[in-house]
């Protein structure tokens, strides 16, 4: 990264690249988080899709149960593209549908015991591979950088999509 920052500081000093020193970075990383969660999910046989789904579920709680709009909303994907991924986790014994008591036209989506075992099992790997990425950092380090994150990605999390 370093010598390709100097490389356009030269070729274009017209220019100012500082941003290409963090972005290009956070870039790269994404790219090896992104390998490093694929090998993860595939050792569980999960799709990345299916992962998100199922820990939005976990998350909540006992008895890990939550609205298709709630799953919407965690999510960020469509109500099609939601009923499709229910129907084929469901498929797959790992979530289930049963009637809303408190809306009779309504379902809640259930994380059944297989999903959740998925779920904690590929959560526990990842968090291996994860902490593997960040590498030598101190744990003052690590605290630092996720306030530096939160505070560059905060415009983006309150931006409806």
């Amino acid at each position: 990264m370093d010598r390709l920052v100097a490389a356009w500081r030269r070729e274009r000093p017209d220019l100012d690249v500082e941003p290409l020193e963090v972005l290009s970075r956070v870039s790269r990383l994404a790219r090896h988080l992104d390998r490093a969660r694929r090998l993860v999910f595939s050792e569980h046989h999960l799709e990345p899709w299916e992962f998100d789904v199922l820990t939005a579920l976990r998350r909540a709680g006992d008895p890990y149960q939550l609205s298709p709009g709630q799953l919407l909303t965690q999510t960020l994907v469509t109500s099609g593209t939601m009923t499709n991924r229910i129907d084929r986790l469901a498929k797959r014994g790992l979530v289930e549908r049963l009637p809303d008591p408190s809306d009779r036209r309504g379902v809640l989506v259930r994380l059944t015991v297989s999903g959740q075992r998925h779920a904690d099992e590929a959560l526990a790997d990842l968090l291996v591979q994860e902490r593997a990425l960040l590498g030598d950092l101190s744990t003052e380090q690590r605290r630092d950088l996720a306030a530096l994150l939160r505070a560059l990605t905060a415009p983006f999390d309150n931006t409806p999509v």
